[in-house]
């Protein structure tokens, strides 16, 4: 067990890589405390252990600049924040400037540290955070079963590390592999987890990892008998504990890659299966390039908790693992402890894993967070210290979106905007907006401001440019830091909080789509308007409701409920639902059910307050792609994965009991925003924004914790065992034709193909044989069909080339070549009749060099320049024909619509001159009235 410090870790610990999870030992000496004590007071920046609301309303008082001590590398910005804060503060601060703090462990980031502390002659401890980590609240969470393991550390100092385990393997017609995984963020390499090797075959049974980096996610694949399935299993890339399952089967061929207790990846096999082979080596944190060595893929972090199984286990079983709850029957055929393992530049540790088990509400502990203490011959040093405690800070940033931010508010500073003009008339400065020194932060300017801006977005008629969001961002930012203070009134606080509300309404609206897409240079997007929202009403919802049971706030794009309730042993759940702005049906709702607030009860709540926000208009303010952190598992071969949407409102609820937030389980129902087209299929997905995955870019959508309960044609019910904010996100699918019917498509495409090409023969032979006189008409006759008969040869043909890439762009380029001379010869017969019946004066030699160059010089030319244009886009990935996914299907389609219409207008044409000459024809050829005989002439 671990024992936190209040600022000094043990040197034991100090010993240890900066890439591993740190575990503190013993007390801090005494001699260190005044050290740190007396560089605070040089400093200036050392305040006092303080209650969170007293050193809320510390943090932001006085000048704070983020620009007086920058440092600019080649890709990043570090700020340098000289004020003390604590550590949810400082997260909360470099977020509303667009950044993040700077992350423990991380090269880059230590030595910026250093070189910005430097440059400030600054020597006290700032804080640090861990990659992907969340920033500690006051939020009171049932707690988590946990256990104490042994564990083996891979430390990324070696490439040789690993366990090997002493144990003699037989024959097996199935298996199951489980462990509990720590995988440390700063390793970039793909790794083996485990691996299973027979002198038959080195990679007969193997886990391994690639992390992506882009998404923060470790993903996983299986080989079973040296086949390598797809990376599509994955967890976050967090630094936690996750827990790992891989089962196989011979029968049918089955495999499958659980994480956390749901399965991430499986399939049925489709090949003949075998046992697998005994008297294999079983070997943790390697691959194993050759019998028992030749290692060249470590696994660097923790494992523990492995154990083997010669049998297949179901979903229920690993569930049950994943949860600790209780032991799985059958029990393994080689448990953690049977193992035997001998290890090889691996240290074994004791750790303490969480198990996602809830059980009663433990009492609230003092949470300790990680700062840089100091530089020991150019290693940093680092320890803890309660959160609650006020340290200086510096934030990150890219330095493209620091320069950016900059220039925007350097052009406000020279170029007010209309809306900064409005400002200046009002008495407001442009430091008040953008937080420079000087600004002045109490309650009541910050209230004015926000008073005059909401005014302005209302009122007036000018359109906000661009570059005035980041600002408006930074004022509610500003705003929903400010406390909950003794002195002000209900009525104070909910016109603060209508005007707030009513800010964010204006900025996230359709309207302005274009402009949160013209600054995602600085902002990463609209949730940073939905983080200010939570974190203003957590301020001030006692406030809100000093005078009355709840509080709502309406407007067109989000919809807010404030309300408090009785905690009783048959107390109801809580719901909130926004109504359709058309028909007033309410499909958007969101609900606290009875059995979460039974569970209050139960562990002495009484009163408990339930914040519940709608927001409408996000989607298409948003680039869902770039902030998705799951991947879609597919095993239909029928469907492709076209890409993921964010399908729906987004919806949040929030519950405080004693002025603490508690998270609890939700259930939600959410409307699509995407309709099915044709071809196209829609598969829901509960997620929530998850602001912590990837701090730099704003968060990101992620499934932890979250499941469909059911789902609708138009909406969709989940649950989630946390409070935040939700939404529906829709993987798109292509709809492709299974094998059955593509093998029948090709059946039936050989059988039509072929009776055309040989009617197509058939004429040709007619032509050549029967003596048909030689003519223009005659030979454009038979290019026509040269050209038609080749395409339809190459058209059987390409079903065999698509296996071979080379081959299927040769055959692909002469099928676009023989179709586009066959209709352009088809426009050639329309010219040919146009000559003949409308009679253009041109003479046959020079008719038929034009002819050859239009049905044959034509369309290669337009292969050519299309090959040349975009070789890489040309092939369609699964046919050998043109892409149509991209524009290149243009080349073939134009000229052929091209040929369309200028035929019609040909045929047209020769109809009218064709009934005008019979009309002409006729008229010539009936007998004359003059020339009829009379009877009178007779007689």
């Amino acid at each position: 067990m671990c024992e936190n410090t209040h600022h000094k870790a043990s040197h034991s610990e100090k010993q240890r890589s900066h890439n591993q999870p740190i575990c503190f030992y013993g007390k801090m000496h005494s001699v260190l405390l005044m050290v740190i004590l007396t560089s605070a007071m040089v400093v200036g920046v050392c305040e006092p252990v303080q209650p969170l609301a007293d050193a809320a309303q510390r943090c932001f008082i006085g000048p704070v600049d983020p620009h007086t001590h920058v440092l600019l590398t080649s890709d990043t910005a570090y700020q340098l924040v000289n004020t003390s804060c604590s550590f949810s503060q400082a997260w909360h601060f470099c977020q509303s400037l667009f950044s993040s703090l700077t992350v423990l462990g991380n090269r880059e980031d230590e030595m910026g540290t250093r070189q910005v502390l430097n440059q400030a002659n600054m020597q006290s401890p700032v804080w640090m955070r861990i990659s992907n980590g969340h920033p500690p609240t006051t939020t009171q969470t049932l707690s988590k079963q946990r256990g104490l393991l042994s564990a083996l550390s891979f430390s990324g100092a070696s490439r040789d590390g690993h366990a090997r385990a002493a144990a003699t393997f037989p024959p097996l017609a199935a298996a199951s592999v489980c462990a509990r995984v720590q995988f440390d963020g700063l390793h970039q390499s793909v790794s083996a987890l485990f691996s299973y090797a027979t002198r038959a075959l080195t990679n007969e049974f193997q886990l391994r990892a690639r992390p992506d980096e882009k998404r923060q996610r470790v993903l996983l694949a299986l080989i079973v008998h040296g086949r390598h399935h797809a990376y599509r299993a994955s967890f976050p890339n967090d630094a936690r504990w996750h827990h790992v399952c891989v089962t196989w089967r011979k029968s049918d061929g089955s495999w499958a890659v659980y994480v956390d207790g749901k399965k991430g990846d499986g399939a049925e096999g489709s090949e003949p299966n075998r046992d697998m082979h005994g008297n294999g080596i079983f070997i943790l944190g390697q691959d194993q390039d050759s019998f028992g060595g030749n290692f060249t893929e470590p696994f660097v972090g923790n494992i523990t908790d492995v154990n083997v199984w010669d049998v297949t286990l179901n979903n229920e079983q690993v569930r049950r693992l994943e949860v600790c709850s209780r032991p799985v029957e059958p029990k393994p055929f080689l448990g953690w402890h049977e193992l035997n393992l001998t290890l090889h530049e691996v240290t074994e540790v004791p750790e303490v894993i969480p198990c996602p088990g809830l059980l009663k509400q433990e009492p609230q502990k003092q949470e300790d967070c990680r700062i840089l203490d100091s530089w020991a011959q150019g290693v940093p040093q680092y320890s803890t210290s309660p959160c609650s405690h006020t340290l200086p800070f510096i934030c990150k940033t890219s330095k493209d979106r620091y320069m950016k931010k900059k220039e925007m508010e350097e052009s406000l500073t020279a170029h007010p905007s209309p809306f900064m003009q409005h400002l200046s008339q009002h008495g407001v400065t442009t430091n008040d907006v953008l937080g420079k020194p000087g600004a002045d932060r109490s309650w009541s300017s910050v209230s004015n401001l926000l008073n005059i801006s909401e005014r302005y977005l209302r009122e007036s008629r000018e359109q906000l440019e661009s570059r005035d969001f980041p600002s408006l961002v930074q004022i509610l930012s500003q705003a929903a830091e400010l406390p909950s203070a003794d002195n002000r009134s209900h009525v104070t606080a909910h016109t603060l909080s209508r005007n707030f509300i009513g800010l964010a309404d204006a900025l996230i609206s359709q309207e302005n789509a274009n402009k949160w897409h013209a600054i995602r240079e600085v902002v990463s997007g609209p949730m940073a308007v939905v983080q200010t929202i939570d974190r203003m009403v957590t301020n001030l919802s006692p406030l809100l409701l000093e005078d009355a049971d709840s509080a709502q706030f309406h407007f067109n794009n989000i919809r807010l409920q404030v309300q408090q309730k009785s905690v009783s042993e048959s107390s109801a759940g809580s719901e909130f639902c926004s109504a359709n702005l058309t028909n007033h049906s309410e499909l958007d709702c969101i609900s606290v059910p009875p059995q979460s607030i039974q569970e209050l009860y139960n562990n002495g709540f009484q009163k408990v307050t339930v914040l519940s926000t709608w927001y409408n208009s996000l989607t298409p303010l948003m680039n869902t792609e770039e902030n998705v952190t799951t991947f879609p598992v597919i095993t239909d071969s029928s469907v492709k994965y076209m890409g993921t949407v964010l399908g729906s409102s987004v919806i949040s609820s929030a519950v405080m009991g004693n002025g603490q937030l508690i998270s609890l389980g939700v259930q939600y129902t959410l409307r699509h925003r995407s309709k099915n087209t044709s071809g196209m299929h829609y598969n829901p997905v509960c997620a929530f924004w998850d602001f912590s995955l990837m701090p730099e870019d704003g968060g990101g959508w992620s499934t932890e914790g979250c499941e469909i309960i059911s789902s609708a044609q138009d909406s969709t019910s989940c649950y989630c065992n946390h409070t935040t904010n939700f939404a529906l996100l829709l993987q798109i699918y292509d709809v492709q034709r299974s094998q059955e019917n593509e093998k029948g498509l090709q059946i039936l495409s050989f059988i039509g193909c072929g009776v055309s090409l040989c009617g197509l023969i058939f004429t040709f032979i007619l032509f050549v044989a029967v003596g048909v006189p030689k003519s223009d008409r005659t030979t454009v006759h038979k290019n026509l069909i040269a050209a038609l008969a080749i395409a339809q040869l190459l058209l059987i043909f390409s079903y065999w080339a698509s296996a071979n890439q080379e081959l299927c762009l040769l055959v692909t380029a002469l099928l676009h070549l023989f179709f586009l001379s066959s209709f352009c010869w088809m426009l050639v017969e329309g010219l040919l009749l146009w000559s003949k019946v409308v009679s253009v004066n041109i003479s046959e030699d020079r008719r038929m060099r034009f002819y050859y160059a239009l049905g044959w010089g034509l369309p290669v030319l337009i292969v050519a320049i299309t090959l040349t244009v975009s070789l890489n886009k040309y092939k369609a990935e699964q046919h050998c024909w043109l892409n149509t996914e991209s524009d290149i299907i243009w080349a073939f389609v134009g000229p052929v619509l091209f040929v369309l219409a200028v035929n019609t207008v040909v045929l047209c044409r020769v109809v009218v001159v064709t009934v005008s000459s019979a009309r002409r024809r006729a008229k010539m050829l009936a007998p004359s009235s003059v020339s009829k005989p009379h009877t009178l002439d007779l007689t």
